[in-house]
């Protein structure tokens, strides 16, 4: 897999938001990746050193009202450790 299949989004939410701060990032990645393509996908893109990579499944939910109902599709979701001293930057000026 390269890169761009590997990593679809970062996941900007309030708690991924504060699990920056301590050298954590949320990462929305394919179904078929594992820790290891994360980490070297991650490595890759971002020119920063890995220290662990957590994955979760996350399931399919029901959605919508009454006759409108559906079902999401499942997703994984992958939270990035990096080392002491690298940094990812979302919104570099912002």
């Amino acid at each position: 897999m390269e890169i761009l299949e590997v990593l679809r989004r970062p996941v900007i939410t309030e708690k991924s938001t504060a699990l920056q701060e301590r050298g954590k990032y949320v990462f929305e990645v394919s179904l078929d990746a594992n820790k290891q393509q994360i980490k070297q996908a991650v490595e890759q893109a971002f020119k920063v050193e890995v220290d662990k990579v957590n994955v979760l499944t996350m399931p399919a939910r029901w959605r919508g009202p009454g006759r409108r109902r559906g079902k999401t599709s499942p997703w994984k979701k992958a939270v990035v450790t990096v080392k002491p001293g690298h940094k990812i930057e979302f919104f570099g000026g912002i």
